[in-house]
Parts: C-alpha cells; structure tokens; sequence
C-alpha cells in the first residue's frame, strides 16, 4: 500500500506541476531565448521522469528543457536548456551528482544536479537519441538511438566506448539490471534483447510484442524487468529465462513508459495520446490498481482580445486557455471539448470567442462568463479554422472537407457553402471591411471571394506547397500567404495580382501583420519566427528558442507584443522593439550572434550594388568578399562549423561549393580571408554524408503529417513511396534531383501529409515507406494513429 501512495502522489504532483500557473513567479522568466519577455505554460512532458538516489530532486522531460523540483518543497529549482529538441530521457547517477538528458537533437547532455551547469556532451549517434540509462557503479552510460543502435559512454572521459548493433529499428529504451551485468533494449523492431553490459556480448532475443517496444524497467531485486509496447500492453519477464511472466492490458492505446517504484510493489505505466493515462499495477499479483488521468499538448492556435487585454489559446488538450496579456496570468480555462483545438477567435466587440476543432464541431464560449454558449455542428469534418466577419455577425469556417461553411451568429445556422477548393483548407480571413474571403490550403493555390455573391475570383497560383494561413494587411490592400515552399507571397487584395515574395529556408506555418502594417511575422515548422519589412522584404530580425514548430502568431492591438504558440506545449511573449544597429562585424541579420544565417544572407545577396546590409566591407557591391568575411568571424565566435546542427538544417553542397570556388580563385593572402575559407572547407565537408541512408520518420506514430528523413552520399533522382500492408502504393512523393546532403530536418525531409494520391487522410494503421536514389532502395514502417 505504501508503494502505491508514494507512486500515486507522484503522478499528482506532476499533473499540478503542468497546470497553467502564474506570470508572477520567477520560473517564467528562467531560460528565455533572446527577445522573450515571458513563457507561459512549462512545455509538454515528452520523456520520462526520474528521482534522484536520494529523492530530494525530481527530473521531469519536457518540450523545452529539463524541469528540476525540490521534493520537499515542490518548488523548482531549475530549468535546465540547451537541448535543441524535445527531451526524450533523462537519468541520474548512483551518486546523485549528474544528471543525464537525451533528446531528439541527436546529442546527450551531462549537467551538474546541484548548479544546474552543462558540464558535456555526448555526441556520435546518427539519429535522435530516445533513452539513457547509468550503470549501477556509475561509470557507465548507456543510450538507444534511432539510428538503430545501442552506445556505451565512458562518463568521465566523455568517450565513446562501443557500439551494439542488432535491432533492426529505432532503440526506443535501455535499463541496466541492478547488478550491473546485464542490459536489455527495446526497440521499434517489437523485439527486446539482452546484452552483457561489460563485453556488449549479445546474449537473448525475446519478441512476444506485436509493436514497438517503448519502455523497459528492471525490478529493484534485478528478477523482473518490464517491458511497454504499442500494441496497448504490458508484459512481465523474467530476467534469467526470458520467459514471459504476466501481461496487463488495461491500455487503450500505445503504452509509452513503465517503471517500478523503489520497494517494488507497483508497476506505474504511461499511455499515449488519446488515452493520456497513467495506470498502477500490483507488480506481484498482477492486479491493476489505480487510473491517474492528465493531458497535456501542443498550443495550436493564440489570438488577442480586441482591446489587448487577454490573450486565447487552444491546444491539444482539448481546452481553450485564457491568460492576462499584462501580467501573464492564467485567467481560466474553456472546457467541453475532448478533441484538439485547432484554432480560436475573438469577435470584434470581444465578448465572443469562437474555436474550430478535431471532433467537426465550432464552439461558440461567452468570455465574460466563461460559459460554453453554442456547438455549431453540421460541418462534417476536421475544423482547421475559423473567423469572425468585422461586424460580427457572421463567422466563417473551413478545414478538411475542402468547403466554407459561412455562418450566422444570431441563428446559429448555416448560411451559405463556399466550394472552389479540391483539397483541405487550412486558413481563412476576412478583409477589413468585410466584403472579400481569402482562403487557402493544401491546394497550393489562393482562392478571393465575394462574400456578397458567393463566387470566387480566379484561383491565385504561385506556391508550390500547402499555403497553410493567410491574412489581409489592417489596410485591406494586401493579402499574404505563407506556405510550406519557405515562401510568403504577397497579393493585391483587388486585383490578385502578384506584388511580391519573401523567401525564407523553412516551412512557413503561421503569418501575422502588425498593426501598422508595417512588419510581417511568420511562425516555422523549424520552431523560428522571422519578422520581415513588409516594403523592403528585408528580414529584420529571427527569434529561435522553441524545440517544436511555431503553430500560431499574433500581434497584440498596440504592437509591443508578438505571442506564438508551438506544439512544444508552451507560449512565448516577445518584445517588439526596432533592429538593433549592426553590433558585430558580419552580423547582417543583427540578432547579436555571426553565424550560419548570415552567411546565407550575404550569399543569396549577392550582385547588389544598393546599400545593403549584407555589403560587409562597405565596397559598394555584395561578393565573396563580404561572404568569406562573415565566415571568418563566424569561425571565430561559434562553435566548429562541422558540428554545428544549423549546418545541415540550412545549406545545401551546391553552394557551399560555389563559395568555395569562387574565394580560391581569388587567391586570397590575407590570415582574416584564410580562416574565412578554412570554415567553408569545414563546412562542405560536414555536409557530405559517407552513405546514402533512410532514416526513421518522425513523430512516429503520427496523425496526420510526418517526415522523413535520409541521407544523399551523392547527386540523385530521389523518390519516396508510401504502401499499404498489401503493397498497394498510397502516395507516391516525387522529390526530383536532389545533391548529397543531409535531408533531416523538417525543411528538407520528405513530407508526407497522411493523405493518398486523391487527397483524402488515410486511415489509422501500419504503412511503409521507401526511399528509391539510383541502385539504392529501403523501406521502413510507420504508424498513423487517430
């Protein structure tokens, strides 16, 4: 009964400890990137949690750092960052004095417990990096990567010491058993193994799991591990014959941990959206004891009161959350809705706040009470987003069924269907004076429409990706859209012509004008937000601090305030202020930092003779000259250039090549130019892979988009095809010629929409996916869950 208490209070200390909480304490201020004024919201849990040997310190997983609490007072004690992607798994030593952290950046992080303070990292895996685990005598640590493999790290020397090799997919958990000799491993492949934790020896494979296996745990005594999977259960080994001792089924969904509490006595096992549950087992008796319910996700969608005074958000937890917009306070939550909230709006008077979602259904939610007014039902399909008209009575609403559904608010009926698109529409937005509709969706095409008459004009094409939000300008004379193609077009809102193109190196998610018109931001699926000089096209400035792409932006009614909200689980405020005057020599971008995009900068401006930012030497003209100058400086103030991850995420060997070139044939002498080309050298050679690889999508399982990542060791014609358990080809992505590099991040991997060729989502299962480059061919499987 004790062990179940002590595991009990845990989980309800963690569901307090992700409540939304107040912008008056210190923590919302503890780790901010450059710019930010606050966080509200701690992130979502995305790896496990662990006590310290001593339990005064409990580590807790999470979007955007790792969480450290005093368990005596529940306070935290830090937030510890650095990792540039979710955190997957964190560990401590048998002393208690390190802490460990894996994360999807493909790196592990070693931090002093009492400070707080970075002390290494652990680099070598090929892909993200989803479980650590020390030995008992602390001299060991052991990780499972996706790039299929098991490593084993020397901790004081920081050094790699082997690597174990035999799943055939992502290692998704490793435990040592409490003697120190044995390791076990669980894998993407259903198959957990056994390893001699001092020789790497392979020793057993067990595979009664029908899915991937996500969690493994051993028993205090060392006789029992255990082990989670995706096909919902939980099984009991025993640790010297392998053979399985009981299975708990209570799941409805993928079971994501597992772990004992210290005496043993309990089982504590997680589950995976939608079930969102934490179970207790009687470890000895089998029986299950207890359901621990909590839920938390990603922020899909922020807006602003009219007056400035709050600020919405939606997620997916299924609740709308309303905050002070001054002082950050969590105000209350909007309850009702077990779905995802993919988008929300103020009406204009700002007593009405209206929110699409999953479940097909609009809510309609008084802000003055806090009470749920209406459902508008009928819709038929995923709501991807909703609009009021300027004067209020009408709001307008689109998603997955490819149609508009305009509706009247005094009513609650339905008014009129626009239908013009072929394919799910991501984004609509009234003008200004409420006359004109632009939509825009998976299409890659912008429709205008009379609201008056109900037609659309000719469909504005340009994009050559989804145009996943657009927005008209406060004057009404400019309509934006931004797209996954890295482009933002600008329109005339009259005549639908073409006025001009912003173009960035990411997915564009999320737009939004300030309220002077005069800047443009925009929300990435690389976590970025660039603000961009609406007249110019210049891009001011680039905030980055978020692990998770940026789903939704909005500019508060005075300017003074940018909000953005990511699938990281949390929100950011930022402080408009102008660019900072050019700080450092090469730092074209003026975020304070000469780095990779400055080069990128200088490079694409090149032949410009205006005055320029990017004209580094002031000579007049933009050449190699200004580029191999920020180069040089960028080799100076950052880390190497080979390992740094902005390297592979941005630049492409074609012009790094052409760099390269043209700074040797200038024969230049000068040391400042000689370091400048060494980095170049450094980084073409960072970006040619040894071997052409597929790699695991990600996230995985997944609803409805993912990734999918490889490697190019040379110049080819790539192609990816997605198959059904029967063979049948679903979706066939044509990704054309493409050079050697590395195609990891979310702006390069391929990108997969969950929908087949006809352009309808697929339904829940297993698929698989292959990569087809010349003579090379690999398939590997994926899991779309709804």
């Amino acid at each position: 009964m004790k062990a179940m208490q002590f595991s009990t209070l845990t989980f309800i200390f963690l569901a307090l400890l992700f409540l939304p909480n107040t912008f008056a304490q210190d923590y919302t201020r503890w780790g901010l990137p450059e710019g930010a004024k606050a966080r509200l919201g701690k992130g979502s849990i995305s790896g496990n949690i662990a006590y310290s040997p001593d339990g005064t310190r409990l580590a807790v997983a999470t979007g955007i750092g790792i969480w450290l609490y005093d368990t005596g007072t529940y306070q935290e004690v830090a937030l510890l960052t650095g990792h540039t992607d979710w955190v997957t798994s964190v560990a401590f030593s048998p002393d208690g004095e390190t802490l460990a952290s894996s994360s999807h950046d493909k790196t592990i992080r070693l931090w002093d417990v009492i400070t707080g303070e970075h002390k290494g990292t652990l680099m070598g895996h090929e892909w993200g990096v989803y479980s650590v685990a020390f030995s008992p005598d602390g001299n060991t640590l052991a990780s499972g990567s996706g790039d299929d493999t098991i490593r084993l790290w020397d901790v004081d020397m920081g050094e790699h010491k082997r690597i174990l090799r035999g799943h055939t997919d992502s290692v998704r958990s490793v435990a040592f058993s409490p003697d120190g000799n044995t390791l076990v491993s669980g894998s993407s492949d259903g198959t957990i193994q056994l390893w001699g934790a001092v020789t790497g020896a392979h020793r057993q494979i067990l595979n009664k799991h029908r899915a991937a296996v996500t969690s493994v745990d051993f028993s205090p005594d060392g006789n029992t591990f255990a082990s989670a999977s995706w096909d919902y259960t939980i099984r009991l080994w025993d640790s010297m014959t392998g053979e399985r001792k009981q299975t708990f089924d209570k799941h409805k969904s993928f079971v994501y941990s597992v772990a004992f509490s210290p005496d043993g006595q309990t089982l504590a096992s997680g589950g995976g959206w939608p079930d969102g549950t934490v179970h207790l087992w009687d470890a000895a008796m089998g029986e299950h004891k207890q359901i621990l319910t909590e839920h938390r996700g990603g922020v899909y969608g922020v807006v602003f009161s009219p007056d400035g005074t709050t600020l919405a958000s939606g997620g997916a937890d299924g609740t709308i959350r309303l905050w002070d917009a001054v002082t950050g306070e969590h105000k209350g939550a909007l309850t009702g809705h077990t779905n995802d909230v993919w988008s929300v709006a103020f009406s204009p008077d700002g007593a009405m706040l209206a929110s699409g979602h999953v479940d097909s259904t609009i809510g309609l939610w008084d802000i003055v009470t806090s009470e749920h007014k209406q459902t508008l039902t009928g819709y038929g399909s995923e709501v991807y987003s909703v609009t009021f008209s300027p004067d209020g009575d009408t709001l307008a609403s689109a998603g997955v069924d490819s149609t508009i559904w305009l509706w009247d608010l005094m009513t609650g009926e339905r008014k009129q269907i626009l239908g013009g698109h072929r394919s799910p529409i991501y984004s609509v937005a009234f003008s200004p004076d409420g006359q004109t509709l632009a939509s825009g969706g998976a299409g890659s095409v912008l429709l205008f429409w009379d609201i008056a008459t109900g037609e659309h004009k000719q469909p504005l094409t340009g994009h050559t990706g989804q145009v996943a939000s657009v927005v008209f300008s406060p004057d009404g004379r400019t309509v934006a859209s931004g797209s996954y193609d890295t482009t933002i077009r600008l329109w005339d809102a009259i005549t639908g012509k073409h006025k001009g193109t912003l173009t960035g190196d990411v997915r564009v998610r999320s737009i939004a004008f300030s309220p002077e018109g005069d800047t443009l931001a925009s929300g990435n699926t690389d976590g970025t937000i660039h603000l961009w000089d609406t007249v110019t096209g210049a891009n001011q400035r680039t905030f980055t601090g978020y692990t998770r792409l940026v789903r939704s932006i909005a500019f508060s009614p005075d300017g003074d305030t940018l909000a953005s909200g990511s699938s990281d689980g949390t929100i950011l405020l930022w402080e408009i202020t102008p660019v900072m005057d050019l700080l450092l020599l090469g730092d074209v971008n003026h975020d304070g930092v000469v780095d990779i995009s400055d080069l990128e900068i200088v490079g694409s401006s090149f032949g410009l003779t205006e005055q320029n930012d990017a004209d580094v030497n002031g000579d007049g003209i933009v050449n190699i000259l200004d580029l191999v100058t920020v180069a040089s400086a960028f080799g100076n103030a950052a880390a190497a250039p080979s390992v740094h991850p902005q390297v592979l995420a941005t630049l492409t060997t074609a012009e790094v090549e052409g760099w390269l070139t043209q700074a040797q044939q200038m024969a230049l002498t000068d040391p400042a130019h000689l370091r400048g080309i060494a980095v170049l050298e450094q980084l073409l050679a960072a970006l040619i892979p040894k071997e052409t690889v597929l790699l695991a999508n990600y996230p995985n399982p997944f609803n409805p988009e993912t990734w999918i990542p490889y490697h190019l060791a040379h110049a080819a014609d790539v192609e990816v095809t997605i198959y059904d358990t029967k063979g049948a080809v679903v979706r066939q992505l044509d990704l054309g010629h493409q050079p050697a590099g590395y195609y990891t991040d979310r702006a390069k991997a391929a990108y997969w929409d969950g929908r087949n060729e006809s352009g309808e989502l697929v339904a829940s299962g297993v698929y698989f996916y292959q990569l087809r480059v010349g003579d090379y061919s690999a398939t590997r499987r994926m899991v779309i869950v709804k």
